[in-house]
């Protein structure tokens, strides 16, 4: 398996080498060469693993540069009930992804069960154990510089503290989370461990981070990676939860299935494109999104056009309050016939701030070929919709997954199961849930106290050369 560059100017690597790295050398993102592609007599065989046989058999396709023993034991030692122990229902925590189901044909797949609460642990674990055996295989050092709306942030990190060889540096946009996601990246006080609050919201954090990664010589002295969701390997490991989803809800393997996902920078449900390509009968998918309404303006007009942070909007679901979605890229590279310089002129005039419309045959194919459907929400339907799923099936549900219940009721048709994907266990939202429901959310007990605790950070202003300044500081002493 090799992989290439969304934008044609990169020659192939192996998955290690892409693992790394953050942008390509071009700018574009890594991208599988090809899908591996399952028949219904796979797909039926993988339905009867449990969550690491199935990890392993899945992500095994896309990683051969690795041992296969090395790498099922990677995989062993993330997918434990004992670090995917926050879930609603302790007694399930080896499923690592159970089900909730709502009422015929509606389910909520569970993906905030690990150390952060938030779905970005399901990769970012992971990603971690892969850092930490590739860099030793090699040994070299990596200094992660990455971005947060909310939890990535805290997934990463709690990923890579203490790892050897590891540094991580992640921007978030000061102010703008929860006091919770504040709480859990502030008060880590591991020495590889650097916050930044950067005075903006995340599309400036994230410019910040693209700038680095543009600057080949600062990227290559200082061996900057990343972790955001451009990274491969979170993509990759996140495809393996809509088997399992699926698997889960399938009353017979083939049928097809609707998942909704909430979506800021598209890397979720960019994995789910993946895993319809692979062969998954995934009918359609559902991007539901906030007020930062670009992707849901792309999916029904076919115009991708982002805003600047002046039309950027603080909202009650804080991790989608994003207007560039990156992974986004990958998608269109898939839609327009893989063509690397297409898409290259495409995305120059994303980096202009002017975007871009799709070709009729192009948005045509995105919902008639790639299955693709969008809704977004507002405050008030968020409220809405965490009141009527308490009310009527006893579930609480976080803000970002109520702007998946919205959508994937907008969606949903007679006779096809639709599994909405959690983005984060209500405790992490406490104002919004108290406001929705009169009372604060029930927060797991070894998290009692967060707020609490000491809080280890620096301000910088949305400045590039100042976050370069800051990482060459701390690197060269």
């Amino acid at each position: 398996m090799h992989y290439i560059s969304t934008r044609g100017g990169m020659a192939p690597q192996r998955f290690s080498d892409i693992l790394l790295g953050g942008l390509a050398p071009d700018g574009g993102l890594a991208i599988a060469e090809s899908y591996p592609r399952l028949d219904l007599a796979e797909l039926q065989a993988l339905s009867q693993l449990d969550y690491r046989d199935l990890a392993f058999a899945i992500i095994g396709r896309f990683v051969d540069d690795i041992p296969a023993a090395d790498l099922k034991a990677l995989i062993d030692r993330t997918y434990t009930a004992d670090v995917y122990r926050h879930g609603r229902d302790p007694a399930r925590a080896d499923q690592i992804t159970p089900v909730v189901k709502l009422e015929d044909g509606l389910y909520i797949e569970e993906l905030s069960n690990g150390p952060t609460l938030a779905f970005k642990d399901m990769a970012m674990q992971l990603l971690g154990n892969l850092f930490e055996y590739v860099l030793a295989q090699r040994g070299e050092a990596i200094n992660i510089v990455g971005a947060t709306s909310g939890d990535t942030g805290s997934a990463a990190e709690y990923a890579m503290r203490g790892k050897h060889g590891v540094n991580v540096f992640m921007l978030s946009p000061h102010g703008k989370m929860s006091p919770f996601q504040r709480a859990q990246m502030f008060s880590l006080q591991d020495a590889n461990i650097h916050n930044i609050a950067v005075t903006g919201f995340f599309d400036a954090c994230q410019d910040m981070v693209k700038a680095v990664n543009n600057d080949a010589a600062f990227k290559a002295r200082y061996k900057v990676g990343a972790v955001n969701s451009i990274n491969w390997g979170r993509v990759v490991a996140q495809v393996v939860y809509y088997f399992k989803g699926y698997f889960a809800v399938a009353k017979t393997v083939g049928e097809p299935v609707d998942f909704c996902v909430p979506s800021g920078n598209f890397g979720n449900v960019c994995a789910g494109h993946i895993a319809r390509q692979m062969g998954l009968p995934i009918r359609r998918l559902i991007v539901a999104t906030n007020e930062n309404d670009v992707l849901d303006e792309f999916f029904k007009t076919g115009g991708y056009f982002p805003r600047g942070l002046e039309r950027t909007y603080e909202t009650s679901s804080p991790s989608m309050d994003i207007t560039k979605a990156s992974n986004l890229e990958r998608f269109v590279f898939d839609l327009i016939g893989r063509d690397g310089a297409k898409l290259a002129a495409l995305w120059r005039e994303v980096d202009a701030g002017r975007g871009f419309k799709l070709s009729d045959a192009d948005f045509a194919r995105m919902h008639d070929e790639y299955g693709f459907r969008s809704e977004k929400s507002s405050h008030a339907d968020r409220i809405a919709s965490i009141r009527e799923v308490k009310a009527r099936y006893g579930v609480e549900i976080d803000p970002h997954t109520a702007d998946g219940y919205l959508a994937a009721k907008a969606h949903r048709e007679s006779g096809v199961t639709m599994v909405i994907l959690e983005t984060a266990l209500p405790a992490k939202f406490e104002a919004t849930m108290q406001e929705a429901l009169g009372s604060p959310p029930q927060r797991p007990h070894d998290l009692a106290g967060l707020e609490d605790l000491p809080q280890r950070f620096d301000v910088l202003e949305a400045d590039a050369e100042a976050l370069k300044r800051y990482v060459a500081g701390y690197l060269d002493r």
